[in-house]
């Protein structure tokens, strides 16, 4: 069975996510354990204990989101469930990185403290993201350019679901101009920086001299980048094309195409949320997708393979 992972980015956190799985293996536990130590900071308490509005800041929704992940696939390795190909969202590359051995855990820990502590330096209540659904993305395109303002796609989640972000003013003004378009919905997002775009280039800059710190190498599983739906090669330069991911569109729409035309049977999304099973699905209505965030899902998944 050819198996691709896909882990989730920023907003898919929520209070006590995960926490039936750390409490029924010690797999999972460990992975906690061992990120807190070198963290120095309690992974645990943070993504059980926190009210919503601590997780919910950058700094350390991030880490959150990751170290759940990562402690998911450290059971499913206890299950012999290897992926073929990974591939996040955002943050979740970081995650498929890690989890394929491109990065060290321990590296991989620390540049994704870090990237989140410098991408919550970028909130401001001057910007805003909304998720425009049900229109095609080169419509979007094609009016965001004609506004007076900045706003520009940010996430290509499937072919008619784009993410803009930018001034608020200016998602506004879009938002109703891409109603008036067709858009089946446009959704605020609980977001407070213009994430992927041009904006955060100071952002980037800063990010990049993390990433030459870090010991880059090729991983033992495919990984799907964010910039354009292809793999990571031997001879990337992987700080400049994670620290243009910080400021570049997320493509996970050639992602999904990549994944689809690559004959994949089963797509497991590890760690918390469902909503990139949801692309998946939005694209290929036949795909078995699995979201692995609780028990009760990871029961099914071990039924599943046992097939």
């Amino acid at each position: 069975m050819k198996i691709a992972f896909l882990f989730p980015g920023q907003g898919a956190q929520v209070p006590g996510m995960c926490k039936d799985i750390y409490d029924s293996y010690s797999e999972a536990r460990d992975v906690y354990d061992k990120a807190s130590k070198i963290l120095n900071k309690d992974i645990a308490k943070l993504c059980f204990d926190s009210k919503a509005e601590e997780l919910n800041k950058t700094s350390n929704t991030q880490i959150a989101i990751l170290v759940s992940s990562l402690a998911i696939c450290n059971v499913l390795k206890k299950y012999n469930i290897k992926p073929d190909i990974c591939a996040g969202l955002s943050l979740g590359e970081y995650t498929a990185l890690i989890e394929s051995g491109y990065l060290s855990f321990e590296d991989g820990l620390k540049l994704v403290q870090k990237r989140g502590q410098i991408m919550q330096e970028c909130n401001s209540s001057e910007y805003m993201m909304a998720a425009v659904i049900g229109l095609d993305s080169k419509i979007i395109e094609d009016e965001l350019s004609k506004i007076d303002g900045f706003v520009v796609p940010a996430n290509y989640n499937y072919s008619m679901q784009t993410v803009i972000s930018g001034t608020k003013d200016a998602v506004e003004l879009a938002s109703n101009i891409l109603k008036e378009k067709g858009a089946k919905r446009v959704i605020p997002l609980n977001t407070s920086g213009p994430f992927h775009t041009s904006m955060l280039n100071d952002a980037s800059l800063k990010l990049k001299e993390e990433l030459k710190k870090i010991d880059f190498k090729m991983g033992k599983t495919l990984v799907l980048k964010n910039l354009d739906g292809t793999e990571y090669k031997e001879n990337d330069d992987f700080i400049d094309i994670l620290s243009k991911h910080m400021v570049s569109p997320v493509r996970m729409d050639r992602i999904i195409k990549k994944l689809n035309d690559g004959n994949i049977e089963l797509y497991v999304e590890v760690g918390p949320g469902k909503a990139l099973g949801g692309f998946v699905k939005k694209e290929n209505r036949n795909a078995q997708v699995i979201s692995v965030e609780n028990i009760e899902a990871l029961n099914k998944l071990l039924e599943l393979v046992k097939e």
